[in-house]
């Protein structure tokens, strides 16, 4: 446990050293994997379909906000679809903007989840974010969450329909509802949806109690309640739910759980003390929980000049003599004596 301190500490030091490089090379890498889910998701439009297009796009997102980088992602799937046919690329924005308006309505701060949400389904780790999201944030974060559920899944529609969707006998009206239906009758969908908010409130209560290891017992309890949901939804509502892949993402959304822990709150409750006091009008009741941490001893080096030296000289040299009277003393008593005896 020391030494991940130490290390925490090492790497909480070195980014605050080097945070002006480090934080747009974070950036750039999260952009760099949201346009590959992209791309590998849809990739209809060969023009963007390229990693110098995504790399290009990566280093402009690394100097913008968030915010910019969610709008990139959005032009780009609207490109994509557009790859498909013209109505397929209205859809597409016209959802975006009612996604966008719902959005910015609540919250446009939580913007990572909305980020985050599509490249976690890549990464076969969707727990991941809701759980997170608990632990970090509160329940305005759920909406995002739940609009880059939706996002994902458009984006599967169209890839699975786009035979469809590109068939010239296919009017456009019809290519409209087929996507709307494929949308609304998604069941896989809205079972997500329904298991983010659940995972992301329970977490977020749970974490916010102070009882010890909260966010611990929070972490664990999204993981399990995300694949309880997950499996339990697919048999009642006949959805092909992959168990292997459900259990796979609440383990992995666990140990992100406790990256998390480790990382922002770090506490020790092994030490805390729980202290009362009044006032006029009410009584506390006070838990402090004390954080980890290493002291880190401090080395002081005597600096030791030539001046200090000269003087140490000077005084072994006024001590010396003293030393030397002091022995012809002793001599000078004792030959006295003994000439007394002799007479």
């Amino acid at each position: 446990m020391t030494t991940l301190l130490e290390m925490k500490q090492k790497i909480k030091n070195f980014y605050g050293e080097h945070d002006t490089w480090l934080l747009p090379l974070l950036k750039f890498l999260l952009a760099f994997l949201v346009f590959q889910t992209i791309n590998s998701t849809l990739g209809f439009l060969e023009a963007l379909d390229n990693i110098f297009i995504v790399l290009i796009l990566s280093i402009i997102c690394a100097v913008l906000p968030l915010n910019g980088m969610a709008v990139l992602g959005c032009i780009m799937i609207v490109a994509h679809c557009y790859g498909v046919g013209v109505e397929v690329a209205a859809f597409s924005v016209l959802l975006l903007l009612l996604l966008m308006i719902l959005f910015l309505r609540f919250t446009s701060r939580d913007n990572l989840a909305l980020i985050l949400t599509p490249a976690a389904f890549s990464l076969h780790m969707p727990a991941a974010v809701p759980v997170g999201a608990g632990l970090l944030r509160g329940p305005s974060c759920a909406v995002p969450a739940c609009c880059g559920v939706v996002l994902y899944y458009f984006m599967e529609v169209v890839s699975d329909r786009s035979t469809v969707l590109q068939g010239k006998e296919t009017e456009s009206v019809q290519k409209l509802q087929i996507l709307l239906d494929a949308l609304i009758n998604n069941q896989e969908m809205w079972l997500n949806i329904l298991a983010f908010v659940v995972v992301l409130m329970v977490v977020y209560l749970i974490s916010r109690t102070s009882s010890d290891y909260s966010w611990r017992i929070g972490d664990a309890a999204g993981a399990i309640i995300y694949i309880l949901i997950m499996i339990l939804g697919g048999m009642f509502l006949n959805v092909n739910i992959n168990i292997g892949s459900a259990i796979l993402s609440g383990v992995l959304a666990a140990v992100v759980g406790l990256v998390i822990e480790f990382a922002a709150l770090g506490v020790d409750y092994s030490r805390s003390e729980t202290t009362q006091f009044e006032d006029d009008e009410y009584v506390y009741y006070v838990k402090a929980v004390p954080k980890s941490f290493v002291a880190q001893a401090e080395k002081k080096i005597k600096n030791i000049s030539t001046e200090s030296v000269e003087s140490q000289e000077k005084e072994e040299q006024e001590a010396a003599p003293v030393e030397r009277v002091g022995e012809e003393t002793f001599d000078f008593e004792k030959q006295l004596e003994e000439s007394l005896k002799d007479l």
